[in-house]
């Protein structure tokens, strides 16, 4: 995952880590516990945790130790943890069962929604993939809208300048569709006018004025806001890059097309 401090990679039985901003590539290394299979982004540390079991574990910020946490969570399938900016955790089970929430530090465990997979936060609005479209919450998750809803899933959804960017799949045009909403996703505007239609485009993110989208293409790039378009880098071997950033660093995985 990459967030404000930089790019973490998980492989065996360590994390990598390397700074945003630097201008050569440099990863520290660290003990990773090896009976988890992934990492999230927390708002104060680091989550572990196995897909099939849970067992999950936590490192604060500036420590190297991993604590247990969660351990009455017990459904399997977890794809994913996630933090709000008020402490409300939230995990992410697969195939539908569920999102669930917690307020007080994961001892009691609400279900909020389901279908749910990838949440972000900005200006105190959250925003979600899932199977209905994107949907949206103004109170920290407890309840949730559909705002953006073709007859497919959610693709991405990202923050950007003064709003949030997304990418839906069409099912009556059978594409992908990138969307910008700047009043906190309550209303959305097409800007994929200038990009080849698709339905393998497969990330959207802001960088300065920039918009840049990963496509099957290549690596587009938009200075005036999604009205025109510009290929950057070819795809490589057919697949399609998935982009993240953190501060002034874009970082791009070529990952195989489709979900």
């Amino acid at each position: 995952f990459v967030n404000d401090r930089g790019f973490y990679l998980r492989t065996g039985n360590y994390i990598y880590h390397s700074a945003p901003n630097q201008k050569a590539p440099f990863w520290e290394k660290e003990i990773f516990p090896d009976e988890r299979s992934n990492i999230a982004a927390g708002k104060s540390g680091i989550f572990a945790y196995d897909y099939d079991y849970g067992q999950f574990r936590k490192r604060i910020n500036g420590s190297g130790e991993w604590s247990p946490v969660f351990e009455n969570f017990q459904l399997k399938g977890i794809i994913d943890v996630f933090e709000t900016s008020r402490s409300t955790v939230f995990i992410v089970c697969d195939r539908g069962r569920g999102l669930f929430r917690s307020t007080d530090n994961g001892k009691n465990w609400k279900e909020v929604n389901r279908g749910v997979w990838k949440l972000i936060e900005s200006n105190g609005v959250l925003m979600a993939n899932s199977i209905k479209g994107i949907i949206r919450s103004t109170d920290d998750g407890e309840t949730w809208e559909t705002v953006i809803s073709e007859g497919g899933v959610g693709i991405d959804i990202a923050p950007i300048d003064g709003g949030f960017a997304a990418i839906t799949f069409n099912a009556q045009s059978e594409t992908r569709r990138v969307r910008a909403s700047y009043d906190g996703g309550k209303t959305w505007q097409a800007i994929d006018a200038g990009l080849p239609p698709s339905m393998k485009i497969s990330s959207i993110i802001q960088v300065g004025d920039y918009f840049f989208c990963g496509h099957p293409n290549g690596i587009y790039r938009s200075g005036d806001k999604g009205k025109t378009w510009k290929l950057l880098l070819p795809s490589i071997e057919g697949k399609v890059f998935n982009l993240s950033v953190s501060g002034n660093v874009i970082y791009a995985i070529p990952r195989n097309e489709g979900c």
